[in-house]
This record gives structure tokens, C-alpha cells and sequence, in this order.
């Protein structure tokens, strides 16, 4: 058994190069055609949106971080003493730290992520300063059921945290599952912290997804990259654009890569045709209101307990409590 300050063996639940294959295929017979946007999370993609976080354009990050240096304390009074703190999509943790420095005597912390190598390096970096901390890595697709650890010492409740306005990635009914399904990994009396981009001007919005020193995009075609190194296709990344248009009326950023040209791609032996001007849409980001959120995940059984802004109100974090 491992020392507290020692990560424990990662959870490995990294999608099989199959449900990669099937996925990718799925999607690309689509009308129009699309791809699951959890797939742009391989290393080098996880790289990559680090790098997008630091963008003065991407407001989100740093908005966010901004509320957690400011208010953390008062998040960590609501999460209470000895909880056990599960984020979702957990990248390098950065936000986590500043509610791990002020928990009290937390149970444990889960680090959710699927990217193997970046939650791997992630969970080592965290034993090393939170040494009395027991971290329990999962590698997994947390938009799937996977199972919570259980820590050494019993937690007195579950928090999940999902920040960097994640949950704006899924469509509505999509949403609403995964709330449901946190709801039931809290618990009665457990919470989730999370952190929702609000509705505001375009310009605002469309610099964060796609900034002029071209990032984004990269993290964007990088999706086709792994497709070509997974499944030996040929897409030749050249020939696609990086697109970001915020639809004001279904408020959403809707993200895609545009066929620059008449082109066939062909994936083990299979073809796909391409028409000039083309979209695979790869993500929406999905913006709200606090009180159209608060009303969603009360369908769920969350209910609003406190609520944090920047001064412009560009982003919120929401605790909920699980009834």
C-alpha cells in the first residue's frame, strides 16, 4: 500500500483504440458530420488547451482563477471539514490547489481525467506538495459511470468540483445526465462547485475560441492528428480551417473544422467525401444565466446554496447541494 503522500496506481479508463475507431466513424457518416470533443484530450492536445488557458483573449481561465484566489475561503467553509474532493476533467489542477490550501483536513482528493500521461505527471507533482493528502488519480471518461476510490480515512462527504465551465461542452439533455449522475456520486448532503461562462457580447466570446496567434486552432485540428496517428487516416490538416461562431439565440459557441476544398479522406480502407465549405463540428459551448442554471439543476436535485462573480459578471461558480 502505498505512503499518503504517494499517488495511488492510476485507474486506467482511457477509451480503447475500438470505441475511438467506432466513435470516429460514427461521426464522420453524421449528417452534418461531428466528433465527440472529449477526444481532443490526448497529450498533445491537453498541452495544447493548457496553452490556450494562458491567452489574454481566453477570459475564462483567468476570470475563473481569479474568483477562486478571491473566494476560495468562503468555498471551502460551504464544502465543509474532512470532505473528499472529486474534480472532473482535472487537466493540471491549478484551480484545485487554491481550494486544497484552504479545506480543512480533507479526506482525500480525485483527480478525474483522460489523459493518462497528464493526469499521471499531474497526481506526482500533487503528492510532492500535499504530502498528508491521499490522491487518487482516475483515468476515465467521466461522461461515462466509472467508480470513486475509496480513501483510507471516511470521508464526511463527497464534493465534486468541475470548473473551466465544462459542463458548457454538452448539449442540454446531455447536461442534465451528467448532473443527474453527480448528484448521485455526491449524495444526500454532499455538493458540487462549479463554474458556468455567462452570456455576454460576441466579440467577447469568439476572441476567447478562436485568438489571432492561432492556438485554438491547432487544438482544434489536433483532433485530426490523432485520427491520422490512431487510425492511419490521411486527412491532411492543410486543407481544413479552424471555425468559431457564437449563435446569440441558442447561446452557443458552435466549433468546427471546415473542409477547405472538394477532398476524399480515407480511414482504414473506408472514404469519406468532403464538399468545399464543409463543417465537422467538433464542439458547442454553451453559455447561461445563474438562474437558468440554478433552475436546470434543480430538476436534477441540486440545489443553488452560494454563488461567486467577477466584477464584470463574465463567469460565475455555483456550490449546489444535493438533496
Amino acid at each position: 500500500m502505498p505512503s499518503v503522500s504517494e499517488p495511488m496506481p492510476l485507474v486506467d479508463g482511457e477509451p480503447s483504440d475500438a470505441v475511438f475507431r467506432a466513435d470516429v466513424m460514427n461521426g464522420l457518416r453524421r449528417r452534418p458530420k461531428c466528433l465527440p470533443c472529449k477526444y481532443f484530450y490526448d497529450e498533445k492536445g491537453s498541452e495544447l488547451f493548457d496553452r490556450i488557458c494562458e491567452l489574454d483573449a481566453y477570459y475564462l481561465t483567468r476570470t475563473e482563477l481569479a474568483i477562486m484566489r478571491r473566494f476560495a475561503p468562503e468555498m471551502a467553509r460551504q464544502i465543509g471539514s474532512g470532505a473528499m474532493l472529486v474534480e472532473l476533467g482535472s487537466g493540471s489542477s491549478v484551480k484545485s490547489r487554491l481550494l486544497l490550501d484552504r479545506l480543512t483536513a480533507p479526506a482525500a482528493y480525485v483527480p478525474v481525467d483522460i489523459s493518462k500521461e497528464h493526469l499521471d505527471r499531474t497526481a506526482r507533482g500533487l503528492a510532492l506538495d500535499y504530502r498528508h493528502l491521499e490522491i487518487l488519480p482516475v483515468c476515465a471518461d467521466f461522461t461515462e459511470d466509472f467508480e470513486l476510490p475509496a480513501p483510507r480515512r471516511r470521508p464526511t462527504r463527497t464534493t465534486v468540483y468541475f470548473p473551466g465551465s465544462s459542463i458548457g461542452n454538452f448539449e442540454p439533455e446531455a447536461a442534465r445526465h451528467l448532473l443527474g449522475r453527480i448528484a448521485g456520486m455526491c449524495g444526500r448532503g454532499g455538493g458540487l462547485l462549479i463554474g458556468i461562462d455567462l452570456k455576454k457580447d460576441r466579440a467577447t466570446i469568439e476572441a476567447a475560441y478562436d485568438d489571432a496567434g492561432g492556438v485554438t486552432a491547432a487544438f482544434n485540428l489536433n483532433l485530426l492528428r490523432r485520427i491520422n496517428r490512431t487510425l492511419g487516416a490521411d486527412f491532411r490538416l492543410d486543407r481544413f480551417e479552424h471555425r468559431a461562431v457564437y449563435n446569440e439565440e441558442l447561446g452557443r459557441v458552435e466549433i468546427g473544422l471546415v473542409s477547405r476544398c472538394v477532398q476524399t479522406v480515407t480511414i482504414e480502407g473506408k472514404t469519406f467525401e468532403f464538399d468545399r465549405g464543409e463543417e465537422i463540428r467538433t464542439e458547442h459551448c454553451h453559455k447561461y444565466s445563474i438562474e437558468g442554471f440554478a433552475e436546470r439543476a434543480a430538476h436534477v436535485g441540486l440545489s443553488l446554496r452560494c454563488r461567486w462573480t467577477d466584477a464584470q459578471s463574465r463567469l460565475a461558480v455555483l456550490y449546489l447541494t444535493a438533496l
